[in-house]
């Protein structure tokens, strides 16, 4: 850089040598001299005021003047005995000095003060006096032996003084002549020179002063950067200087100072304020001088930067030990030594340490990570101060305590946001330093500008060099934001290149010392030096001698222990570990050039190999601590290192106890394995994707060490289990859990879709896979899946039952294992599984009561959610008489609180007698809900509604237009549905609507009682028939057979006329008596009484015979006639029921006399306590309660919001208008991919599930032709949710994706005005069976919408607070304490892109209805997102962000996982609804559907129900409805 220039460094030595030839008085013996001196030298000093008033001077002559400098001058040379003298002349100097300053003292001599600049340049060279050898003190590293500490302590003091003076003088002095600025620092030089130059002695001066004069001289230098900038020449007499002293500690210490300040300001005005700032101690950034212009800074730093040379020379002491004073040390040693035996040489390492620490420092500041800075390296051996390991990827390499300043930088957020950005060039020779440049000079930084800010990274403790930092971290204790890749980096920051432009050949050099590259190039070197003449050459640089006896430059033999190769390794893992964070660093597009990634894959291949002994160096934790992300950015070529870092993870993963090489290693072994687990989840899917790819060796030229990548599939699968198997950390766990699901979930995939489900085609070289032997060493879809499943199993049960998050990830890995669809699935595997999960649920219910908190009971949910995903997946397991009892005993332990039998031999305790005290209500409802799905779901799941709905799709609307008796155009409204039925509640959890009439479809007239039941778990319609026969012979109309009666005969027989007698015929001859004739004749009695009497009886008698005749005549012809009426026939069979009353008696529901008298309640007969409630379905809010219960799911709901961000894209509407049709086309393929398979597309006019939105979702959908209607008036496009939506759905929870447009904006007007409590009883629920206006466009729609949601408004202020649950929290049913979690999906085209998501403004876009349920509005901070960045591989990058809630991370995606295309959709899938359930968990209030859905129902109990007494209710019975 200064090759053209001349040195100064001659103009030093003459001036050091020369200074005691300055005086006369040299010219006369010493004694007499010495008198002089101090005669004179006491007469100046009484003037100066510092023992009494000061006067002015008595010299006024430059004569008289320059003869008192002359005597001053050897008084300063003086013996250091003479201690009080030589301090009078440092004094009198210091005093004359002040005629530079603005005020000169009073005592300064008036020539001084008139020519101040000439007798300033006398004064400095005379101090060289002060500084510079005795005679007959050879070196001052003698001084040891004939002078006493005290001595050396006093003459320290007056160098203190004389330094302190001119760093004022130079500070405050506005007279400064250029001249005398050279002079100034030629002199700080010189002092240098004398002082350090010579080998260390421990307390000599030189080790006193190290630190202040080398202080002095850097921060003169910066001032005179400012107020004289020095000439080439002297930057390049600094640059020798500086290599003679490299053996000094403080050298580079304060060269490190230097740098950071002046790398501060460089990159305030090269990257604008919004750039993370580089915090400095504070004495550190008052280096820089105020007046510093930005070019001048540009030019110091990179002059400063490359003022010691390069770094990698401290790795040779046999060339920082070539300068003249270690020869003369050598020389004079009594055993004689070479120069490199030097004890003072065994500081090298720990000096290349700090050195490399400064430059990582640097870099990390350009990167924008700059935390602490590094300021004073500690000392101590060459491995002691491995602080860089100890910060890591959550703790920032750079942040470490400063020990020279004793105070440690604050951490600052770093918000990073590129506002305006300069480019940066370094340029060559001469005086060219830093220039702004545009974007076409090579190496420049030129950065797209982003906007917005990053969020701030998690504030982190700087580790402390002293000590271990913390053994482990429990996630509970931290934020689980730094999962991932770790500290952000500033968004604005230089490109890579820029930085390697700068540092890279230091870096590539320090990254291979002791690698075999190394020891060839140094094998060479020998071999070149052995061929010159074996010769001492003198340089004109002081005499310095360069050895090139091969023998002594590249023997190590020679070398003393403490100074192998291997002692620096601290340094070189410094320097990979660096070179590591600057390739991480790289952009989403950005080029690196060619040649430096192919010098650091070599660095990193010499670096990762394996010794011997497999033990893991600080090259190796280095390396793994800063490469998280290597394997995730798109480095071209980068595989080729793939089997070097899987060696490495062997290492450092498998083994419960790391093998260290040397014990001084400090830095938390929980990091390491964090860092090491980050690299394996970002190489795990590289096997199934590359399969038979080879990978080429970077060394050897041959294929006979060449992979291909599916060989290191069961390497990789080795180390992913046996790391699961003894990790301790939670938070590792967490993530490893994650990366075996994604294995599993990957290989089953690729077997499914690649190999046509083929599985023999295992990657394994062998080719028997079902055996048992077999199973753990194959690779294949089941194996994994077996091995899985007894891993996570067996060690949940082990060690992991205590830890809250790593029990949830546990049982997250296994429900999806559950889902696995695997061939050979073993019925064993899956029952044991099972059968674990239920001693889990036993053993965390059965610990002490101390333990029981909110989140073991969270564990227990989760464990009972895990084993109903098992059941549903598996239902054969319900067949076997082991699995069901276990499952069914942990049921009852969770309603109950015990087991019936507690062992296998007790007698079972009937439910009666046992009390219940379940371990708490959640875990009751967890236990009651996997109840109702073994009984009512397992097996029979989906049904013939599909997965959308898991209640009967049939309302009483719906029931009505199949009955008889309705006219079709009656059945216009709930309320007339409603009427034609009765509404019973039984056990105050269950409505029965009965509708008493058959169906139009029956041909029967058999009793029937349709059913709709509504209770906790769904709603479902049942028809009943009362049956005496069977179905064969129902065609018969009656069981008793009539006969009729015999035909009768009608032939009339002859019979013979005869007369007809009605006396015998003797009776005329018999003689008449008086009494015959006591009868009168008819004409007596006319005579008697008359002839009009008799007529009358006469015309009686007439009449009544002709009645009866008719009378006759009238029965003959009619049915009922006598010979009718004598039949006997069969009763005819009843077809009128009052069925309901049949069905409730039937079914016990009127047997009252079962109360037990004992029992008060029941007693009193309270209605919760009667076998049945009758509701009172009159009341005009009827319907629309219940239509309400009907909307409340039985399932949970969650809904994903995706979104596609292109690159650069920051604002929300830009971001909303790539899903418009016109933007689709240019969207990456692989994203409409991923969006089939994340769910069914649905068409929301005909979906009876959850749609994303509240108002429409759980409703009974149109008819077909309504259907059909609209869907010819408007295409259906996307999924935003007006037409068509994605979903998925288990049996106990509902997923809606919904890619929102600008349509969803029209939601989110402000709905808060939610109407009257009045309105609510003039509002029906509407006809949601026949839709009959609720068009899918206009104002209709949102009418509808509005409607719904001022009723669910005002429902909340009338409804009475249901039975406590909750101790301390009762919540209004409906009201969730808790917004359900808003989780985003968000398609990254640019990976950075993901610091400036707009999620405020994309909040509007995701509004469902259901916010005005909530307590609060849903939050940016509160939101999950999910970042997906394809790349270029073909794979996937995954970056989470969320709140930094204890649960919310859930599993199967980890922050900073690399997945395959294959898999994607499931676990983005997956995630979600883990992340909803976590977030359920973790909400005290939160209450299940089937709770909200009973409370719901005793809600409608007490408003409508009718007090009736039995008999009231038996009379209620025998009305007919209407």
């Amino acid at each position: 850089m200064y090759s053209e220039w001349a040195s100064l460094s001659a103009q030093i030595s003459a001036n050091s040598c020369g200074a005691q030839c300055f005086s006369v008085l040299n010219k006369f013996p010493a004694s007499a001299g010495r008198e002089v001196v101090v005669s004179v030298v006491k007469q100046l000093g009484t003037n100066l005021g510092i023992t009494q008033n000061a006067e002015p001077s008595h010299l006024v002559k430059d004569e008289e003047v320059k003869w008192c400098m002359d005597v001053i001058c050897f008084g300063l040379s003086l013996p250091l005995q003479e201690h009080e003298t030589i301090k009078d002349c440092v004094n009198v100097y210091c005093e004359w000095l002040t005629a530079l300053h603005p005020q000169p003292r009073i005592s300064v001599p008036k020539p001084i003060c008139e020519d101040a600049n000439l007798y300033a340049r006398q004064i400095i060279n005379h101090f060289h006096n002060l500084f510079v050898p005795r005679q007959g003190e050879i070196l001052p590293f003698l001084y040891q032996t004939t002078l006493g500490a005290d001595t050396i302590k006093r003459q320290a003091v007056l160098c203190h003084r004389v330094l302190r003076t001119l760093q004022q003088t130079a500070q405050i002095s506005q007279l400064m002549d250029r001249q005398t600025w050279d002079t100034l620092l030629l002199f700080l030089l010189a002092i240098n020179e004398i002082l350090l130059a010579p080998p260390t002695v421990k307390d000599d001066v030189g080790d006193q002063l190290c630190e202040r004069v080398l202080s002095v001289l850097f921060e003169v230098w910066l001032l005179a950067c400012v107020r004289s900038f020095p000439s080439p020449s002297m930057w390049k007499t600094l640059q020798e200087s500086c290599a003679m002293w490299r053996h000094r500690v403080a050298l580079v210490d304060q060269w490190n100072r230097v740098n950071l300040a002046l790398t501060a300001r460089l990159l305030e005005f090269s990257y604008g304020p919004a750039f993370p700032q580089l915090k400095n101690a504070d004495e550190d950034g008052q280096l820089i001088p105020v007046g510093m212009s930005n070019d001048c800074v540009a030019q110091t730093w990179y002059r400063f930067l490359r003022m010691i040379g390069n770094p990698t020379a401290l790795c040779s002491p046999h060339i920082i030990s070539k300068s003249s004073h270690f020869v003369q040390w050598a020389l004079t040693h009594e055993k004689g030594a070479e120069t490199h035996q030097h004890p003072c040489l065994q500081q090298l390492p720990q000096i290349f340490l700090n050195a490399m620490k400064g430059i990582s420092s640097q870099v990390d500041a350009f990167l924008g990570l700059s935390k602490t800075s590094l300021i004073g390296l500690t000392g101590g051996s060459g491995g002691g101060a491995r602080n860089a390991i100890s910060g890591s990827s959550s703790t920032n390499a750079s942040s470490t305590t400063t020990a020279a300043s004793g105070t440690s930088g604050a951490s600052s957020s770093a918000t990073a946001s590129a506002s305006s950005l300069s480019t940066v060039t370094i340029g060559g020779s001469g005086g060219a330093g830093i220039s702004a440049g545009g974007p076409g000079i090579p190496g420049s930084t030129a950065t797209g500008a982003g906007g917005g800010s990053a969020p701030a990274p998690a504030p982190t403790t700087p580790t402390s060099t002293s000590g271990p930092p913390s053994a482990s971290s429990s996630i509970n204790s931290l934020p689980l934001t730094s999962m991932g890749a770790g500290v952000e980096l500033a968004v604005a920051r230089p490109k890579c290149n820029s930085i390697l432009h700068v540092f890279h050949e230091w870096l590539f050099e320090a990254a291979h010392i002791g690698g075999d590259t190394w020891r060839q190039n140094r094998k060479k070197q020998a071999c070149e030096a052995s061929k010159r003449p074996s010769s001492m050459i003198m340089e004109h640089r002081k005499g310095s001698i360069s050895l090139s006896q091969p023998n002594s430059l590249n023997d190590p033999q020679s070398l003393p222990p403490t100074l192998t190769i291997d002692k620096y390794e601290s340094g070189r893992a410094e320097a990979i570990g660096t070179l590591c964070k600057i390739f991480c660093a790289k952009k989403t597009g950005e080029e690196i050039l060619p040649v430096y990634l192919a010098r650091f894959y070599m660095a990193l291949q010499q670096c990762l190999k394996i010794t011997e002994s497999r033990e893991c160096d600080e090259t190796l934790a280095s390396i793994l601590l800063h490469s998280s992300d290597l394997f995730r950015l798109d480095l071209d070529g980068i595989n080729v290192l793939l089997p070097g870092f899987i060696a490495a993870l062997e290492i450092v993963l498998p083994d419960k106890d790391l093998k260290l090489k040397t014990q001084s290693m400090v830095f938390n072994r929980t990091e390491l394995r964090r860092s090491a687990i980050n690299i394996l989840l970002s190489i795990m899917v590289l096997p199934l994707h590359y399969q038979t790819l080879p990978i080429r060796d970077l060394t050897s030229e041959t294929s006979e060490k060449m992979f291909t990548f599916i060989q290191l599939k069961s390497r990789l699968m080795n180390i992913l289990m046996n790391a699961l198997q003894v990790e301790t950390d939670a938070q590792n766990t967490h993530m490893l859990l994650g990366g075996l699901l994604l294995c599993v979930q990957d290989a089953v995939t690729f077997e499914e879709t690649e190999l046509g489900g083929n599985a023999s085609l295992s990657h394994n070289s062998s080719g028997v896979q079902h055996h048992e032997a077999n199973l753990l060493s194959s690779d294949n879809a089941h194996a994994l899946f077996v091995r899985a499943t007894y891993l996570v199993c067996h060690r949940l049960i082990s060690s992991w039952k205590t830890d809250l998050n790593v029990s949830l990830a546990a049982l997250e890995l296994l429900s999806g294992l559950a889902r696995l669809h695997i061939r050979e699935t073993d019925a064993l595997e899956c029952k044991r599984a099972v059968k674990w999960i239920c001693d889990y649920i036993c053993y965390q219910c059965s610990r002490p009561p101390p333990a029981h908190s909110k989140d073991l009971h969270s564990t227990i949910v989760a464990a009972f959610q895990c084993t109903a995903a098992w059941l549903m997946q598996h239902p054969y397991l319900l067949q076997d008489k082991d699995c069901l009892q276990t499952v069914l005993e942990v049921v009852e332990l969770g309603i109950s609180g015990t087991k019936s039998q507690s062992k296998g031999t007790d007698i079972p305790k009937f439910k009666d007698e046992k009390e219940l005290k379940p371990a708490s209500m959640r875990v009751r409802d967890a236990a009651e809900n996997l109840l109702t799905i073994i009984l009512e779901q397992v097996g029979y799941f989906p049904s013939e509604c599909g997965p959308e709905s898991i209640s009967s799709l049939l309302d009483e609307l719906a029931l009505m237009k199949h009955c008889n008796s309705m006219v079709p155009a009656a059945a216009a409204s709930s309320e007339q549905a409603i009427a034609k039925f009765k509404y019973f509640v039984t056990e105050n959890s269950t409505i029965l609507a009965l509708l008493e009439e058959p169906l139009g479809n029956d041909q029967d007239p058999q009793p029937t009682v349709t059913l709709l039941i509504r209770g906790p778990f769904g709603r479902h319609a049942w028809t009943m028939q009362l049956r005496h026969l069977p179905r064969s012979k129902s065609g018969i109309k009656y069981h008793a057979i009539n006969p009729g009666r015999p035909i009768p005969m009608n032939d009339v027989t002859q019979r013979p006329d005869c007369e007809q007698k009605n006396f015998p015929d003797g009776v005329d001859k018999v003689q008449p008596c008086v009494a015959d004739y006591s009868i009168p004749t008819i004409e007596q009695m006319r005579e008697q009484y008359g002839t009009a009497s008799i007529r009358e009886l006469e015309a009686m008698l007439e009449n009544q015979s002709i009645h009866e005749k008719l009378a006759w005549a009238e029965a003959d012809t009619s049915a009922d006639s006598l010979s009718h009426a004598q039949e006997c026939v069969p009763p005819s069979v009843c077809h009128e029921f009052h069925a309901a009353r049949l069905f409730l008696s039937h079914f016990g529901f009127l047997g009252f006399e079962t109360r037990n008298p004992h029992n008060p309640n029941e007693a009193l007969g309270q209605p919760p306590q009667r076998p049945l409630i009758v509701l009172d379905t009159k009341s005009t809010a009827f319907a629309a309660d219940l239509d309400r219960l009907d909307k409340l799911s039985a399932r949970t709901h969650d809904t994903v919001y995706v979104f596609y961000v292109k690159s650069g894209q920051t604002s929300a509407q830009q971001i909303i208008a790539n899903m418009a049709e016109e933007q689709a086309a240019s969207h990456d393929p692989h994203f409409a991919s991923m969006l089939q398979t994340l769910g069914w597309p649905v068409q929301v006019a005909d979906h009876s599930g959850w749609t994303g939105f509240a108002h429409n979702s759980w409703s009974l959908k149109g008819t077909p032709e309504q259907e059909q209607q609209q869907q010819q008036q408007q295409p259906a496009t996307n999924y935003n949710g007006s037409q068509r939506v994605l979903y998925w759905a288990d049996v106990s929870s509902e997923i809606a994706f919904v890619v929102p447009t600008t349509w969803n904006l029209r939601y989110n007007s402000d709905t808060s005005d939610g109407g009257s409590i009045s309105s609510t009883d003039q509002i029906t629920a509407g006809n949601v069976w026949a839709r009959s206006d609720a068009g899918e466009s206009g104002p209709t729609k949102s009418k509808s919408r509005n409607l719904s949601l001022e009723l669910d408004t005002n429902r909340m202020t009338k409804e009475p607070v249901p039975p406590t649950r909750r101790k301390g929290n009762v919540t209004k049913p409906t009201l969730l304490a808790q917004a359900p979690a808003k989780i985003f999906l968000v398609w990254l085209e640019s990976y950075e892109d993901y610091l400036n998501f707009p999620l405020e403004d994309v909040l509007a876009y995701t509004r469902t209805g259901e916010e005005l349920h909530t307590l609060q509005l849903p939050r940016a901070n509160d939101c999950h997102v999910i970042f997906v960045h394809s790349l270029l591989s073909g794979l996937l990058r995954v970056k989470l962000q969320g709140p930094p809630g204890r649960m919310s991370f859930a599993t199967p995606l980890v922050d900073g996982m690399v997945l395959s295309r294959r898999v994607v959709g499931n676990l983005v899938r997956q995630t979600a609804l883990n992340i909803s359930r976590r977030r359920r968990l973790d909400n005290d209030n939160y209450q299940p559907p089937h709770v909200r859905r009973r409370l719901k129902v005793q809600d409608i109990v007490q408003k409508y129900k009718m007090d009736l007494s039995e008999a009231e209710l038996l009379a209620h019975l025998f009305q007919r409805a209407i």
